[in-house]
């Protein structure tokens, strides 16, 4: 998915990641409701009276999530985006601990503060980086250059979207099973085909209608490997214990570092790839120390 949404971002003019949320979501609304009506889940668009502010939130909540991501694969690297997510599982342990009573160990808030260190490490803003060592090109075979402050601004963006992955994953978790999992995916797809055209009103942004058929290919493709990540990855996490499924989340690194090099010819600079290994490390971490809690 972070592969086409880069691609799609290079053509001319540039597809804007609020018109593809919209176009994502719609397939998504769309197998969620048709889902829910043949196996008779009750409410299917509303969902279950009672959860209905927290499944609006949710959605709303999911919606700043995707977005940042979106955002940040403009300017940052697939593999810097992708690092920076898994900042959310430690997050959400922070908030469910204040806000849901949840145990919060020190060996999370520990991972948390080393996990703050790769984030710098990635972001590399110019007070303690210099100027010299931020513009860094894009893509070798274009040599677009991302500056400092668009890369900064892109880190921001990305940290915003963190917050709200992490508020929605909080909300799921507040909801329990009060609703049906596809109540939780109908109620953020529904949020963002109402909020996306909204944003796209206020920000002036233009709609890219696909003149050629790889660019409509592409945009189905968005589509279609964001629903496949979100339901592979509810299944698996349904069937398997939460260490080993994060663990197996985190293999999106090696992929994305592949893909990179291979779709866009780049490598990611010392400072992003040591930033990259603190958190994944941190990550990995918490999740092995959670399985091993769970065993014993």
């Amino acid at each position: 998915m972070g592969v086409f949404v880069k691609k799609l971002h290079e053509l001319d003019p540039p597809v804007h990641p609020l018109e593809l949320i919209w176009v994502r979501m719609v397939m998504t609304w769309i197998v969620c409701v048709v889902y829910m009506t043949m196996t008779g889940v009750p409410n299917p668009i509303l969902g279950p009276e009672g959860i209905r502010t927290l499944l609006a939130f949710r959605g709303l909540a999911g919606f700043v999530g995707l977005f940042g991501t979106y955002y940040a694969l403009q300017y940052l690297s697939l593999s810097d985006t992708t690092v920076l997510s898994f900042l959310t599982p430690m997050a959400t342990a922070v908030t469910g601990a204040f806000l849901l009573k949840e145990d919060l160990t020190v060996k999370q808030v520990l991972a948390s503060v080393f996990s703050f260190v790769g984030v710098v490490l990635i972001a590399r803003p110019e007070f303690l980086f210099g100027r010299d060592a931020l513009d860094v090109p894009a893509n070798e075979d274009r040599a677009v250059v991302v500056t400092a402050s668009q890369r900064l601004g892109a880190v921001g963006v990305a940290l915003l979207g963190v917050v709200g992955l992490t508020s929605a994953y909080t909300t799921i978790r507040a909801i329990g099973k009060r609703a049906h999992p596809m109540h939780n995916l109908g109620a953020f797809s529904f949020f963002c085909i109402l909020t996306a055209p909204i944003a796209m009103v206020v920000a002036r942004t233009p709609v890219v209608v696909p003149d050629n058929f790889p660019c409509l290919l592409m945009i189905l493709a968005v589509s279609t490997c964001g629903f496949a990540a979100q339901m592979t990855m509810t299944t698996g996490l349904q069937r398997e214990t939460a260490g080993r499924g994060t663990m197996a989340i985190y293999v999106q690194v090696i992929f994305a570092l592949v893909f990179e090099r291979v779709f866009f010819h780049t490598t990611p600079p010392p400072p992003s790839i040591l930033g990259t290994v603190i958190i994944l490390s941190s990550a990995i971490y918490v999740a092995v120390s959670i399985e091993f809690n769970a065993w014993l």
